[in-house]
C-alpha cells in the first residue's frame, strides 16, 4: 500500500493495470470518519486524479462496513473550522476527480458514508448491504448533496421516505431503483468491481474522461443545455 495516512486509516494501492484501490480502514469503528481521515481521503483522490498511471479508482471499506458516517465522538473536531475547504473535502475531491470511481459497498453506508457512495460513478453492492440517511434523526442538515442527488436517482417520493424516516434502503431495492449497478455475493464484491474497472481501462482513456465529464456535468443542467455539452465536447 502507498499513500497511507500515518495511522493507515486511508489506504491506497496502485495496481499494475491502471486501477487504484482506496480503502477506508477503520473496521473497529465500522469505518466512521474522523477529521484527519476526511482530509486524507480528499487528498488521496486529488493525487489519484493527477496520477496519469491511474485510469479507474475503486473505493471500498474494510471489515463489515463501507462507512458508517462521521465519528460522532469526534464530531466537534469534524465540523469546526473551515469545513467547506475543498482541499480537505472528500466529496468535492471525488467530484473533481476525472477518473471513473467505482464504489464497492458492503455492510452499511450511513449518512456521510451514503453521501460518499453517491459521489461514486458506479456502485457495486454486496447482498444485504444497506444505505441509510440519518440526518433527520440527529438534526444535522446534509452538506454533501444527498438532499438533491438521491431524488435525482431514485425519484423524489422514495428519496423523501428514505431521508425523512431515516430507514434503511437495501442494496436489492437500490438496484431496482437505479442507484446500485450490481448486487452480488460479498465474496465477489472486489472481483466484480475489478471486472468493471478492467472493461473501462480497455477503452480510449481520453474519451472515457470526456464522456464521464459530459454525463456528470449534464446532470446539473436542464436537458436542452445538457445536450449542448455533446457538441462542445466534439473537437
Amino acid at each position: 500500500m502507498d499513500g497511507q495516512s500515518p495511522e493507515k486509516l486511508i489506504l491506497v494501492k496502485r495496481e499494475s493495470n491502471g486501477v487504484a484501490l482506496v480503502m477506508i480502514n477503520r473496521p473497529g469503528s465500522l469505518n466512521s470518519l474522523t477529521r484527519p481521515m476526511m482530509v486524507d481521503l480528499a487528498q488521496a483522490f486529488k493525487r489519484l486524479d493527477r496520477d496519469e498511471s491511474v485510469r479507474v479508482v475503486i473505493l471500498t471499506g474494510s471489515g463489515r462496513s463501507f462507512c458508517s458516517g462521521v465519528d460522532l465522538t469526534s464530531a466537534e473536531d469534524v465540523f469546526k473550522g473551515d469545513v467547506k475547504d475543498p482541499e480537505s473535502d472528500p466529496v468535492v475531491q471525488m467530484e473533481l476527480c476525472r477518473k471513473p470511481i467505482i464504489g464497492a459497498i458492503r455492510g452499511f453506508a450511513v449518512t456521510a458514508g451514503f453521501e460518499i457512495a453517491l459521489a461514486c460513478d458506479i456502485l457495486v453492492a454486496a447482498k444485504g448491504s444497506k444505505f441509510m440517511d440519518t440526518h433527520a434523526r440527529f438534526g444535522i442538515f446534509p452538506s454533501w448533496g444527498l438532499s438533491q442527488k438521491l431524488s435525482q436517482i431514485i425519484g423524489a417520493n422514495k428519496a423523501r421516505e428514505v431521508s425523512l424516516s431515516a430507514t434503511p434502503l437495501t442494496a436489492e431495492v437500490a438496484e431496482r431503483l437505479g442507484l446500485v449497478n450490481h448486487v452480488i455475493e460479498e465474496a465477489e464484491l472486489l472481483k466484480k468491481s475489478r471486472e468493471i474497472a478492467d472493461a473501462i481501462v480497455k477503452n480510449n482513456q481520453d474519451l472515457v474522461l470526456r464522456y464521464k465529464a459530459v454525463i456528470n456535468d449534464g446532470l446539473k443542467l436542464d436537458l436542452g443545455r445538457a445536450l449542448s455539452l455533446e457538441k462542445v465536447s466534439v473537437v
